[in-house]
């Protein structure tokens, strides 16, 4: 019997050794690991369709990975996904790791009701009080308890949706989960993220998105994902200034898209959006955590900074690190290294597998397994410009200094406050013709484009450009930016986008190449308050303040630092009618051309506060 034992092992050792040394592909993964599907009871009754690939040596004990997900955990059936050895999954079947899907309520195979950031309830007393972390609650318990072989510890990732799905996981409070990854997680769709930037509706992505196949609704359990109508097919700019409102965008919908007609009737931050926020569910979390981010995400780009910065402040005594690289959303997860953008490349090496490798396995494997060491950074930066990991203790780094660019006459950016006695720079932003977000453009969004070259918009006359003179030493800046523009318009409301800029010098690489790092709009209306809109008085000089998402770049020596302020983003950022007006359900006659002036001067100093790493 001994022999026996002694024998298996032996052939497991050297299985394991054979996937260390490269060697998973679909042979090794399906004769090392069955496939088992199951229904897994919620506590109001509705079951959860649940995919689990388990190594088929029970005589260990091994961890469970979970993703909870909208997007389907196909294939059902026998087949095995090819994800097992095509991806990075391939590095925790080298582990031994229990993998599990599923399917969350209301979405593909899986019963109940789906609803969009499901709130979260914090006291609950009920069966049918439920949420997402009870869900997640009740099938970690099922699978502890169920599934042969687990070692009674429980890790939870996911990117994008299912990393909302991850943070209300970690929100749940089971003593079996021990650490979590919440990566580029949806976290304030009002705020941040796919739908809305600062209350300024993201046009083109939360129609796709939205209005697109995700939005359409699965009464029943299905294998299959729903059809949505192709709208959008040769020039993006032209289709959506033809349909000239948002209200002619939610006829084309019609009523079968429930979370677009929902969101129409919440056009403020209201209660509805308010509950919808994740950052509630922050509060006292068990598990460490492990927040990834892409500096560059079109997607996400506010939800990582968002929930490390909401975790730190709401559950001090929770391990929780951060990791931001130059990646697009889910760009971690690449084959293609993660490490080039456009024109702008970071690395000759892969960054994705610097950060899987590195990273991502040995947090779970020193929480879920016992192996290794607890010493990962608490927070992980790939620095772009001069193109290197950084470690600190924590995000925002104790060293970095706050320092001021002030906007001055003439185009100049500078450190030091302006001193004339009245100074404004002036464009006049007309709906007919909003500023493109890239140039040229097609029937899709570039994930390139945040760090497209913005000469196409340096060249227009209603985009104002503000730039340092070339810098005689490297400047790092770290962190949120927080724009103060101090402005006055003709009409009662506007909108104030506010980019910032790497310029190349004509000696480089990209010969005057404006590199677009970090841009955002807001919505004037909200200045005061996101949940009771103002109009404008024309003409008076008003303060709009707004805060970015964090940056992590360095201006290089001979470089020059560049700021823009235009009042449309077309079409990722619907059209401002520049009339206070309920912009969803406004006609086209409500938009109209709209004086914008942007102080600079001793009394009024327009602004860019940001911080400052030696």
């Amino acid at each position: 019997m001994k022999k026996t034992l002694l024998f298996l092992l032996l052939l497991l050792c050297l299985g394991f050794d054979a996937a260390a040394e490269g060697a998973i592909d679909r042979t090794w993964v399906e004769k090392n690991y069955c496939k088992t599907e199951y229904c897994i009871p919620m506590r109001d009754g509705v079951r959860l369709h649940t995919t689990v690939y388990a190594p088929r040596d029970t005589m260990a004990k091994h961890p469970v990975l979970l993703t909870r997900t909208p997007y389907s955990c196909r294939p059902y059936g026998a087949e095995f996904t090819s994800s097992l050895w095509k991806s990075f999954l391939k590095l925790y079947l080298e582990e031994g790791y229990i993998l599990v899907f599923q399917d969350v309520r209301g979405r593909y195979m899986s019963e109940g009701e789906y609803v969009n950031l499901r709130p979260f309830v914090a006291d609950k007393h009920t069966p049918d009080q439920i949420d997402e972390a009870s869900d997640a609650y009740d099938t970690i318990d099922f699978l502890v308890r169920e599934v042969a072989g687990n070692n009674g510890r429980v890790g939870v990732y996911g990117n994008s949706y299912p990393g909302f799905y991850a943070l209300m996981a970690a929100a749940s409070g089971h003593p079996a989960l021990k650490a979590a990854s919440p990566q580029a997680p949806v976290t304030d769709w009002f705020m941040g993220d796919d739908t809305h930037h600062n209350g300024v509706l993201f046009l083109r992505d939360a129609f796709s998105f939205v209005g697109g196949s995700f939005g359409r609704p699965m009464d029943t359990p299905t294998t299959v994902s729903a059809k949505a109508p192709r709208y959008v097919r040769t020039d993006e700019y032209d289709f959506f200034l033809r349909k000239a409102t948002v209200d002619s965008l939610t006829q084309l919908l019609g009523d079968t898209v429930r979370f677009w007609s929902e969101m129409m009737r919440h056009p403020d931050y209201d209660a509805w959006w308010q509950e919808r926020c994740a950052v509630r569910a922050m509060h006292d979390l068990k598990p460490a955590m492990l927040v990834v981010g892409g500096l560059f995400d079109a997607e996400d780009c506010y939800g990582a900074w968002t929930t490390y910065a909401s975790i730190r402040r709401q559950s001090p005594r929770t391990s929780c690190r951060m990791v931001a690289g130059p990646w697009v959303h889910g760009g971690w997860r690449s084959s293609n290294g993660g490490n080039r953008l456009g024109k702008i490349r970071f690395s000759e090496e892969s960054l994705t597998d610097y950060y899987q490798q590195r990273i991502e396995v040995p947090f779970f494997n020193y929480y879920l397994l016992g192996k290794g060491g607890d010493d990962l950074a608490g927070a992980t930066i790939f620095f772009t410009g001069e193109n290197r990991w950084r470690t600190f203790g924590a995000w925002l780094p104790q060293e970095a200094r706050k320092e001021i660019f002030y906007l001055h006459e003439n185009g100049r950016l500078s450190t030091e406050r302006p001193a004339a006695k009245e100074s404004f720079s002036r464009y006049l932003s007309d709906p007919a013709s909003p500023v493109p977000y890239n140039f040229p453009m097609g029937a899709s969004r570039d994930k390139a484009y945040m760090v497209a070259d913005q000469r196409f918009a340096a060249a227009r006359a209603d985009v104002l450009s503000f730039t340092t003179e070339p810098l005689t030493e490297a400047v790092t800046l770290a962190g949120g930016i927080r724009a103060v523009l101090q402005t006055a318009i003709s009409t009662t409301d506007a909108d104030f986008a506010v980019k910032l800029i790497d310029v190349w010098p004509d000696d480089s690489e990209h010969p005057g190449y404006q590199m677009l790092v970090r841009g955002d709009i807001m919505r004037g209306r909200y200045r005061r308050s996101f949940s009771v809109p103002e109009p404008f008085a024309p003409d008076r000089v008003t303060e709009v303040a707004f805060t970015l998402p964090d940056i992590a770049h360095t201006f290089l020596k001979g470089h020059r630092i560049m700021v823009q302020v235009q009042s449309s983003w077309f079409p990722l950022a619907d059209r401002n009618p520049q009339k206070f007006v309920d912009i969803y359900h406004c006609t086209a006659a409500d938009f109209i051309p709209c004086d914008v002036r942007i102080y600079h001067d001793r009394r009024r100093p327009s602004r860019l506060e940001v911080h400052r790493l030696q």
